[in-house]
């Protein structure tokens, strides 16, 4: 195998302009050629044409869903693929995909640059492919790729060494004439100077860590009272999350209604540059995505022009080659643009470009890496982009949005998306998780990405809604019936988005809902019915034991969904069968005057693996539904899914058997609500404290939450020391009250 090229030499500040027009006119004269099927290429002689090498093996050096997208297009592309993982991966998915896959050890040992290139060597690999994340933007390790002739899948190492450092990028995207936000990016760091560069600017201001990424280090100033404060808390998160360096801060304008939209852009070795497209990313939570379309909504057609011009020069200035995102915060109340950072990477949302282009961007990014040309021209991506209407993507993560999106970790009961969608070349399931996998504390919480595509953004809209409603997933708090509700918001499928989207539509997004008393005789069914299956009482009746046992069962639910009215309340079922699939169920709530009577209903039952499914004929309505219950320990949920809509119960024990087991209601103790690291305990024993004050920092899943005081109370009992790494269900704090119950 040939060396790779190396890398493009480092060009002056001064001719960056100079370059961008060199290579634009050098892509006017090159031939547009069909793709050929295999990556066989030859070298060259001429020092100025770029080295061509065969690709005919890679490492996938990620996990999850994006090893198993890399691994199907290497497998289309016959290059052989080798997927790697961890200890805490060894069971999962992606760690079965792939032509072989090898063990890392320990959980943080993706980001272990050296004991990965040592593998791809060992096991003559010639090419690494990072993805996202993880080691994807690390300029030493993909020059430490060079240096052992393995070829990196991915930007140049300077290009990449240019865009990660914030200040340095915004210096080059002035040169090139790329509009940035207003704002200091120098090195002087003293507090009182930064105040003073903020005082400038004027409040509010958006502090950032000029190596931050996914909202690590940044802090929204909106007052100079706060300014203090919220420096020093973003420089330790960034220090934390970045290491040395992290704590280097950027003090920009904060735009008060501002969208996030970013630019595709792919460049070669030969001088080509594309924009192909943008994306609108402008709904957010702790200044994440959550959902990203192309086009962008509400855009004209010159500012959108003018965007992807900008991202070509961007793109140039900087010698790039492959795939990266330029992104850029737009003005909403004038509409301007500016330059805010780019990807040297390719994109969790890449999926939303390549459904309104109709490409592969990892098989361009294979190309590329050999020393192929772009097979396409600007206009001829245009051109496609106009035939394929629109696309969104939405990001299925493991948290609970109704509890401040805190994150989750567990098993997956259930992850089902009927299979009719794999033949709708429209939809698209990228995901790293099955049923039976475990969402890890260990790494970020996405579960899946669901991608649509509509000949408008509102068919593409009403399609994601659809596939949403059929998407099944139990074991883990998700947010796919957050995801439901923003289908349904009028200002979103209006296009009036911003990166303030949520907060602004606090009260239309997590608005509380009734739950019928369908549901509860539908849950009952179901509990029912698996009983019937697993005990085949005398007579296939509900009856247990002797002839004259009666064939009546009674259960009785409490409400945990925290999207409903009814979240805590307790709501009795019983289910008396009248005859061959017939039942009569009656549902009784505090919250009514008299109990719901659905006389001689008919019933059916059909018990698949993890769930049960219900169809029943209630007056004038046929209603059809999925039971699936869990057990854990002696704890046993029941979620059932209707009408589109996820419902979560618990199924109390009976009364005996509480007695028996000690069993009582929750206290108000305060509890991990997931396995974490304590950071920082907010609280002294002996202080007294008022219902929703800060108690316990936490970290899990990468992410810090701030655990709040339930009630008015004092504080008799901190059980964990900062540093400490706690179960979930662990008690973090005792109040007076309970520290008493639990003494006695």
């Amino acid at each position: 195998m040939e060396p790779p090229s190396s890398l493009p030499p480092r060009h002056p500040r001064a001719s960056s302009l100079q370059l961008a027009v060199m290579r634009s006119l050098r892509a006017k004269r090159l031939p547009v050629r069909p793709l050929p099927r295999y990556l066989s290429t030859s070298s060259t002689t001429s020092s100025s044409t770029p080295r061509q090498t065969s690709i005919n093996s890679v490492l996938i050096a990620n996990r999850g869903e994006i090893a198993i997208r890399i691994n199907k297009t290497a497998e289309r592309m016959g290059i052989r693929a080798t997927t790697v993982y961890t200890d805490v991966d060894a069971a999962s998915w992606h760690a079965s995909s792939g032509f072989q896959s090898l063990a890392l050890g320990p959980s943080n040992a993706y980001l272990d640059g050296d004991k990965i290139i040592e593998l791809a060597k060992k096991n003559g690999i010639q090419a690494l492919h990072p993805g996202y994340g993880f080691l994807s933007e690390n300029s030493k390790f993909a020059q430490r790729c060079e240096q052992e002739g393995i070829v990196f899948v991915g930007p140049p190492a300077s290009a990449m060494e240019d865009m990660g450092h914030k200040a340095r990028s915004k210096e080059i995207m002035t040169e090139a004439n790329v509009p940035c936000v207003p704002g200091y990016h120098g090195t002087e760091q003293g507090e009182q100077f930064l105040l003073e560069r903020a005082r400038e600017i004027e409040f509010p201001v958006l502090l950032k860590s000029v190596r931050g990424g996914g909202g690590k280090g940044m802090r929204i100033v909106m007052t100079e009272d706060e300014f203090m404060t919220q420096l020093k808390s973003a420089r330790a998160e960034a220090r934390a999350s970045f290491g040395d360096g992290g704590e280097v801060m950027l003090v920009e304008k904060y735009i008060v209604r501002p969208r996030h939209v970013e630019v595709q852009v792919f460049a070669d070795k030969w001088g080509n540059t594309l924009a192909l497209g943008e994306r609108d990313c402008s709904v957010q939570r702790r200044h994440q995505k959550i959902l990203e379309e192309s086009p962008a909504p509400e855009l004209d057609e010159s500012t959108r022009q003018d965007l992807w011009d900008k991202a070509r020069k961007a793109a140039a200035a900087v010698g790039y080659v492959g795939a990266g995102t330029v992104e850029f915060i737009l003005d909403k109340d004038t509409n301007k643009f500016y330059f805010m950072e780019m990807n040297t990477r390719l994109q969790v949302e890449h999926p939303v470009t390549e459904m309104v282009t109709g490409l592969d961007l990892v098989e361009w990014q294979f190309r590329v890496a050999a020393g192929e040309k772009l097979p396409l021209t600007q206009t001829q991506v245009e051109e496609n982009m106009r035939q394929r209407g629109a696309a969104i993507e939405a990001r299925i993560y493991a948290e609970n949005p109704e509890k401040g999106f805190l994150p989750d970790s567990g098993k997956l009961v259930r992850a089902h998306l009927p299979s009719s969608f794999d033949l709708d070349p429209d939809v698209r399931l990228d995901r790293g998780f099955l049923s039976g996998s475990t969402i890890s504390e260990a790494y970020d919480g996405m579960i899946a990405k669901l991608i649509v595509r509509g000949e408008t953004r509102e068919r593409a809209i009403a399609k994601l809604e659809a596939v949403l409603r059929e998407y099944e997933i139990v074991g883990v708090s998700t947010n796919v019936e957050f995801l439901k509700r923003l289908c349904q918001t009028p200002a979103f499928v209006e296009g009036d988005v911003e990166t303030g989207f949520i907060e602004n539509w606090r009260d239309e997004l997590f608005k509380p809902r009734h739950i019928k008393n369908e549901v509860f005789a539908q849950a009952a069914l179901g509990v029912a019915g698996l009983q019937l299956r697993k005990g085949t009482p005398h007579g296939q009746s509900l009856g247990f034991g002797n002839e004259s046992a009666t064939s009546e069962r009674k259960v009785a639910f409490k409400v945990l969904d925290g999207y409903s009215e009814e979240e805590g309340e307790i709501v009795e079922a019983s289910v008396a069968q009248t005859g061959t699939n017939l039942f009569t169920v009656t549902v009784t709530r505090k919250s009514e005057d008299t109990p719901e009577v659905f006389a001689n209903i008919s019933s059916q039952h059909q018990a698949d693996g993890e769930v049960v499914s219900v169809e029943s004929f209630f007056p004038g309505e046929r209603i059809k539904s999925s039971v699936v219950p869990q057990t854990n320990e002696n704890d046993i949920k029941v979620t059932i899914f209707q009408h589109g809509v996820k419902t979560d119960l618990a199924l109390l024990p009976p009364k005996w058997y509480e007695k028996e087991l000690g069993l009582k209601e929750a206290t108000a103790s305060v509890a991990a609500p997931m396995p974490c690291k304590v950071l920082k305990n907010e609280v002294e024993e002996g202080q007294t404290v008022k219902k929703g004050a800060p108690l316990v920092v936490i970290e899990s899943m990468k992410m810090e939450t701030v655990i709040r005081s339930p009630q008015d109370g004092v504080i008799k009992k901190l059980a964990h020391k900062e540093g400490d790494i706690c179960k979930a269900g662990t008690v973090l704090v005792l109040f007076e009250e309970e520290a008493a119950k639990e003494e006695s």
